[in-house]
């Protein structure tokens, strides 16, 4: 048994976003555009996702970007937040707080390496992504299993931990070690997987990746402020 579908949510925009700063595990709130974001995502969820009948189980990262995200969802809902420490963003290690100019200053060879996939932040004590993936993975299932087809499962976290997750869900970090299947998703997106219908309730099929509100498509999404 396990629930209907899973979403996963990416939090809203925080300062360190805007200024292009490794977060990582640095408790960094929204700022006033996340804020707004969240609003529009909550909004839209409800819209799309929120059914008669149907319950809606939520959980999130402790750390506060992500849980204001999910109150913007499920306060108007009056639901409950469940807190999950294995749906924590992946640790960056030396590489936080940082920016790309500070990086390539402090490690060019390393900051080369990690954009390019190649691992440079794992000579800087970054988690891996295997370890990130696997305890992402761990907390959906094991939420999943506590749900039933009735129940949507609603996980708010952090772009590598979704990334991440899904790449141990599908079985890709396993087989192609290497290879990046999926990319960040943006501020206040989600990702949204199917019960595959199998004996295996750890089965998904995932139907949509990087949605967002309609809003999203527009300038104003990145500049409420201005319009």
């Amino acid at each position: 048994m396990s629930a209907a579908s899973v979403l996963l949510v990416r939090h809203g925009r925080t300062g360190y976003n805007a200024a292009g700063r490794v977060q990582g595990n640095i408790d960094i709130p929204l700022d006033e555009t996340g804020l707004w974001q969240v609003e529009q995502t909550g909004q839209a969820l409800r819209e799309l996702y929120v059914r008669p009948g149907r319950r809606q189980l939520v959980i999130s990262s402790p750390l506060e970007r992500a849980l204001q995200t999910a109150r913007a969802f499920a306060d108007p809902l009056g639901l409950p937040i469940h807190r999950d420490e294995r749906l924590r963003e992946r640790a960056f290690g030396d590489f936080e707080g940082r920016s790309a100019e500070e990086l390539r200053q402090a490690w060019p060879e390393d900051f080369a390496l990690w954009c390019r996939g190649l691992g440079g932040e794992m000579n800087h004590h970054a988690e891996s992504h295997e370890h990130v993936g696997a305890r992402g993975a761990a907390a959906v299932s094991e939420w999943s299993r506590q749900a039933d087809e009735d129940t949507d499962l609603f996980v708010f976290a952090h772009g590598a931990l979704i990334e991440n997750t899904l790449q141990a869900m599908f079985g890709i970090a396993q087989r192609f070690p290497d290879f990046i299947s999926v990319t960040t998703m943006d501020n206040a997106h989600w990702a949204r997987l199917l019960d595959a219908g199998l004996e295996d309730p750890d089965r998904w099929i995932l139907k949509d990746y990087n949605h967002g509100p309609a809003l999203a498509d527009t300038p104003l999404w990145e500049h409420p402020q201005s319009c």
